[in-house]
This record gives structure tokens, sequence and C-alpha cells, in this order.
């Protein structure tokens, strides 16, 4: 069997809001740089995306290639509520199948890469069992457009089609510490995904999955997720939970952060006027069965990265970790050492050191020693990261 690392949740250029950039020929070039070797196509209920997606390269009924980054047929869904449902098709025509059981429900499936369906979580996912597709909820606590934000259980969403529930998709402002508070996820994989909207080192693969298969392929994938015949899950990596935008409960015009007790005092409205919304913290400890997480035996380990250019951002005192200059010491790294998660979790230091100045060397050497200092997201805004003994860069 083989390890590899997926993103199964991103999105293309036809879906609102996202990089023009977010092109096969790109995500292709961009994926092995962070250390990705198969990603979820994103939107492919897209006409026009669908379209892209059948020019690939074929590798079987359900996976497809360009250069040397696979891909698996994904799409993001919002149904009743608002919440967000990210599925996993086994082949092309599941996806034009399913595509027509949506379109009487959807008036934008043809203008928007995420579809709007006027359809009820249960009917939703019984679609996507007639077709032989795998489901779950999108980044589940995040308030806007999460499950929990909604419904207090999977029951509520779902309805009898809760027990075909094959994954939850944790989101960037919860990790499996959070999650495995909750009694009924106990026998659910937790997936995590990027969520990307561009295809560069800030963004893609921001979070992933490393699985346990014998090949690139959705049906392996399937049984990864599934847990069966050996092949797994072995490990989620993704960003701080407090690098997420909906972390703390906090204001979504100033960004002040407020308790629970306190929003709830102040129901739920800002000394600004604007509105408070609610963390994933707060959530979690509404919904918790536990005061501690209780993993499962099979449960995975979760690291925790930050993505490089944000420390290399930080440690060269820019201000923003997209500019060319962030970009350029990316690439050089990149070029010495492969792929990210190798320069992030795996190279020896000492090789940094010989390859880089000293203070990113150094900035890399707090991420590893957990030693860098975290400020909270919420109402929308990300997280902030601080190095320690900043005066000494």
């Amino acid at each position: 069997m083989i390890l590899i690392n997926a993103d199964l949740h991103i999105h293309s250029k036809y879906s609102i809001s996202t990089s023009k950039h977010m092109v096969f020929q790109t995500l292709a070039s961009e994926a092995p740089a962070k250390g990705v070797h198969l990603i979820g196509t994103g939107d492919c209920l897209h006409e026009k995306w669908l379209k892209e997606i059948k020019s690939l390269e074929k590798v079987d009924e359900g996976t497809y290639k360009f250069s040397d980054t696979r891909f698996i047929l994904s799409a993001e869904v919002q149904a009743h509520k608002r919440v967000h449902h990210l599925i996993l098709f086994p082949c092309i025509s599941s996806v034009e199948e399913f595509r027509e059981s949506i379109k009487p429900h959807s008036k934008n499936l043809n203008s928007d890469g995420r579809p709007h369906v006027a359809l009820t979580g249960e009917e939703l996912g019984q679609l996507a069992i007639d077709v032989g597709a795998l489901f779950g909820p999108c980044h589940a606590f995040t308030p806007w457009t999460g499950v929990y934000g909604y419904f207090n259980n999977l029951h509520e969403c779902y309805g009898d089609c809760s027990k075909a529930v094959s994954f939850l998709e944790l989101g960037l402002s919860a990790d499996s510490n959070y999650a495995d508070r909750i009694a009924e996820l106990k026998n659910i994989t937790f997936l995590s995904n990027s969520d990307a909207h561009s295809p560069y080192p800030l963004r893609l693969a921001r979070e992933f999955n490393q699985f346990k298969v014998n090949e690139i392929s959705f049906s392996e994938i399937k049984k990864a997720i599934l847990r069966k015949s050996g092949r797994k899950c072995i490990l989620n990596v993704g960003i701080p939970p407090e690098e997420g935008k909906y972390n703390q409960s906090a204001c979504i015009k100033c960004f002040k952060k407020y308790s629970l007790a306190q929003s709830i005092r102040n129901d739920w409205k800002c000394t600004c006027s604007g509105r408070i919304k609610k963390g994933v913290l707060d959530r979690i400890n509404e919904l918790a069965d536990y005061s501690e997480p209780r993993h499962p035996k099979y449960r995975p380990e979760y690291i925790h990265i930050i993505p490089l250019t944000e420390i290399i951002a930080k440690a060269m005192n820019y201000t923003n970790p997209n500019c060319v200059s962030v970009k350029k010491l990316w690439d050089a790294l990149i070029s010495d050492f492969k792929n990210e998660i190798n320069i992030l979790l795996d190279v020896e230091y000492k090789s940094i050191e010989q390859a880089t100045n000293n203070k990113l060397a150094k900035a890399i050497k707090y991420f590893r020693e957990n030693r860098i200092i975290l400020y909270p997201g919420g109402g929308g805004r990300y997280g902030q990261i601080e190095l320690p003994n900043s005066t000494l860069f």
C-alpha cells in the first residue's frame, strides 16, 4: 500500500468569489509543491467545468489526471437552511444523473460552481445515495453554512439518510479534539480539506488528509473513507483552529470578541451595533457530550500546520503573505526541499539553516517547537500569528 496526501474540497474559476486561476493547469503545477497527490475537482456539477473535466486524461471511471496530479469528482452544494454539503462522485454518469435530479430545484446550477438547491439535507443525501456518491457536511461547525450551525445533530438535517453520512469535514475552525467531544461522531471519518478559492500556497492544501491506499483512485479513496479492506485515513492535517475565521464568538463588523455569556447577555449585539456571530468553540461547548475529547481507536492523529507563506511573511516582516517577495522565498525553499510539507515537518533543521537566512530558519524552528503565538479569529476574520521574542527579528 502507499500513502497519499489529498485535498478533496476546492473550487474552480466558475464559483463566485474564486480566483480565475483555479484551472487544472495551475492546480496541477501547484499541488506537488504543496506535497499533495490528489485533489477533488470541485464544482463538477457546473456544465462548463464538467466539460473541462471530461477533457482531462482519464485514469478510471472516477479518476482523472493532469500532469502528475490526480483528480476525483467532487462538488459542494448548498441546501436547506444554507447548509453546505460535500459530494464525491464515482463517475461522470453519476454526476450527470445527479445534475438532472437537482436541476428542477436550482436557479443557479449553470451560473455558480456551488449550486443552491431547494432540497432538505435528507433529500439531497438520498439523491447522492441513488447515484452511488459519498456525501457529508462541509465545514460542519461554521456558523453561517455548517450543519451544526443550524441543527443540533445529524439526524435533524439528514433524517433517515443520517446513517449513510460517509464523512464529516471539520473546517478551518475545528479539529479532531473539538469534534470528538460529540458522541454521535464516534463512527464517522473526519476530513480536513482546504475549501480553496485560489490555487496559491496560502490556500491550496492548507488542510489535507493522508490516506493509506493501494493506488490513487476514487474507489480506493472511497474504501479509505469508509475504512474498508485495510484502507483508511491515517492523518488529518490543518491549521490550528484558532486561525479559523469563526473560532471565537465575535462581531462581524468590528471583530470584537465576546464570551458566550456576554453574547447572550448582549442579545448578540456588539457595542458598535454590529452582530455577534457565535464561534465554533462556543458551539462545540454547547453540543459536547464530553468535557474532553474521546477519540475512537481508528481516529488518526491531527497535525496542526501553519502555511509556510505565513511563517515567511512574519519572519521577514511582510504584511502580505501573498506578495512577490514572500513567493520568491517560498519558491527557493521548494526548489531545495521539494514541497512545503517536507519543509514544515521533515527536513533536518540544519539543512534549512544552510539554505535560507537566519530569521526564516528560526521562525520554522519556532513552528516545529509549537512556540508560535496564536491570536484567535472570529466574526469572519482569520486568526493571527506572532513569533516569540519578536524583538530579535
